[in-house]
């Protein structure tokens, strides 16, 4: 991966992507380079426009919608309600374990 961030920060400065410059910003970062891979990789990145790369590459990525703390109010019809709806299931579940006994 070193490689590529490499190559992606020369990108990002406006750098041509060579050999040399590649092995020059690894070794910056205390990275021992590797010619063979420095070279394939520049060989790779040959006629690759990577602006379009990235575009195509990155994930749009939907944030999740946040809702409003409620007020002691809103607090308090919420859990009214829940309450509400416990109950609203005890019954059907009491009306379902009667309906066994008789039928």
């Amino acid at each position: 991966m070193e490689y590529i961030y490499g190559a992606m920060l020369l990108h990002s400065a406006g750098k041509k992507i060579t050999e040399e410059n590649v092995k020059k910003v690894l070794t910056a970062a205390g990275v021992k380079a590797d010619d063979a891979r420095i070279k394939a990789l520049t060989a790779s990145l040959e006629g690759v426009d990577i602006e379009e790369a990235i575009k195509t590459a990155a994930v749009p990525v939907a944030a999740a919608p946040v809702q409003p703390a409620a007020s002691g109010d809103e607090e308090k019809k919420e859990k009214k309600k829940e309450k509400k709806e416990e109950e609203e299931v005890s019954e059907e579940e009491a009306a379902a374990g009667l309906g066994a006994l008789f039928g």
